[in-house]
């Protein structure tokens, strides 16, 4: 079985590309193909999983080759990848996919968007359809699509429909996306989640959270009068951060936030005296502010957010809005709690009576550990299996 692996672009470093890196782990052997890329292909790579660096610029040792579009020749890529998205389609379509018999795709835009024969099984793992194509008014929430765009974006939402015809099995990363493809495709699909990367807080903090009793917990939390609320995200206007920061101004708690993003200078200007943004972190340092935290805030709705099950594989509880993914990630009363409407009042009102005391990290360590790497490619590879033996049988 030769397999083809494509996804929308190698620019950034990511959720969606941390799931593809694993399906290049899962297939070692298989061909990927992207529109344009800057990580860096090495036959020689320091890192067993085959991946080498951790910045802009990723290496990545393959066995399959690397397959780039006309894209890979357009300036200033890192930069103005987003602007080139009247390209895509073209990019994706111009692959030759002839002497594959799977080709995988991994989408949020235009990967999915290939051709293939009829004999060569096409199967999407579908992060989520294009919100810039469906939801454009939520998606360009700062500056919404005007009349000179618009007529682009009603091109893009038809040949998204039809290359989504084409797909043989679709996978959705989570039940909103499930129910977003069957909306707007007319298709069914089956629900593999994304995983939570559990080896970056493997080192120290199990033994820590297991080892510790509510009373221990107790008198470790009497003696951190200013144990901090924790937020980590791209900073933009939808993942609505700004409720958190007027709940912790109101109630006077310490919160603080990491992570980059257009929103940056009007969050700066709402952060009161407990607030503080702290930028772009490393990964080490991250994972020190997990760990150390009293509990994540997750105040967005997301399709499906992995932070929460960061947090959560910290032994931290998660005060999450009660929508979208947090449902199938956070346990009620358990890993965390829930507010309800999408707002500052209602944010402050559940923190001002979360005790964090009642959770307890080995919960959840529990929680965060059905949503492993290794469930995960388990089922990919399982599903594409089993779908492949089921196209044979079809000729």
């Amino acid at each position: 079985m030769k397999i083809a692996l494509v996804h929308d672009d190698l620019i950034q470093h990511g959720g969606a590309e941390r799931l593809f890196e694993a399906m290049m782990e899962t297939f070692p052997e298989a061909d990927v193909f992207t529109s344009m890329t800057t990580w860096e292909s090495s036959p020689k790579g320091r890192n067993p999983s085959g991946l080498d660096d951790d910045g802009p610029t990723r290496r990545v040792n393959r066995v399959g080759k690397v397959q780039t579009s006309f894209m890979q020749k357009l300036p200033l890529k890192e930069k103005l990848y987003r602007h080139y998205f009247m390209l895509y389609p073209l990019a994706f379509e111009s692959f030759d996919f002839t002497n594959y018999d799977v080709v995988l795709s991994s989408s949020t835009r235009f990967a999915h968007g290939v051709i293939t024969r009829p004999e060569t099984l096409d199967i999407c793992y579908m992060n989520s359809p294009g919100r810039m194509f469906w939801e454009p008014h939520t998606y360009f929430s700062s500056s919404p699509p005007h009349l000179l765009t618009s007529p682009f974006v009603s091109y893009l939402r038809l040949w998204d429909y039809t290359a989504a015809q084409r797909v043989d099995h679709f996978i959705a990363n989570a039940k909103t996306p499930q129910a977003r493809i069957k909306k707007y495709y007319g298709r069914d699909s089956e629900v593999i989640y994304p995983f939570v990367d559990l080896e970056r807080f493997a080192v120290g903090i199990r033994q820590q959270a297991l080892g510790n009793s509510k009373e221990n917990q107790t008198n470790a939390y009497s003696l951190m009068p200013n144990a901090y609320f924790l937020i980590v995200s791209r900073l933009a206007a939808w993942k609505r951060i700004d409720i958190a920061i007027e709940a912790c101004n109101q109630l006077k708690l310490p919160l603080k936030i990491i992570g980059e993003g257009p929103d940056f200078p009007r969050l700066k200007k709402l952060a009161g005296p407990t607030v503080e943004l702290l930028g772009r972190l490393t990964d080490e340092e991250v994972v020190s502010y997990y760990q150390s935290c009293r509990a994540f805030l997750f105040p967005q709705k997301e399709d499906f957010g992995i932070t929460p099950l960061e947090a959560q594989a910290a032994g931290k509880p998660v005060v999450a809005y009660k929508d979208g993914g947090a449902l199938e990630t956070v346990v009620e009363g358990k890993t965390g709690e829930f507010f309800h409407p999408q707002t500052a009042k209602s944010l402050a009102e559940t923190l001002r009576y979360f005790d964090t005391v009642q959770y307890q990290s080995e919960d959840c360590l529990s929680q965060a550990g059905r949503f492993s790497k290794c469930c995960f490619q388990t089922k990919l590879k399982d599903f594409i299996t089993e779908c492949y033996e089921k196209h044979l049988n079809s000729f």
